[in-house]
């Protein structure tokens, strides 16, 4: 069973979030990424070792720890604000 954890900013602004199909569709997409951790795509260079999934035009960004099989949900955005 995956441990799942989110990160302060991922909370912050998962609780500014005033658009209800928005966090519907967040909520859907995070019980994917709990079910197949390995479905983000990994990132490079200064952000490696992390995922991202889209929603577009949002992302949600977290790290996989295989080893103790937990995924820690970092951070959501909007794509241009990388």
């Amino acid at each position: 069973m995956v441990i799942s954890k989110f990160g302060p900013f991922f909370e912050k602004r998962f609780k500014k979030i005033k658009d209800q199909a928005l966090k519907k569709r967040l909520k859907l997409h995070i019980t994917k990424i709990i079910t197949s951790p390995e479905v983000g795509k990994p990132m490079r260079y200064g952000r490696k070792g992390t995922r991202e999934l889209s929603i577009p035009p949002f992302r949600i960004s977290y790290v996989y720890f295989k080893e103790q099989d937990t995924i820690v949900f970092l951070d959501f955005y909007h794509k241009d604000e990388q």
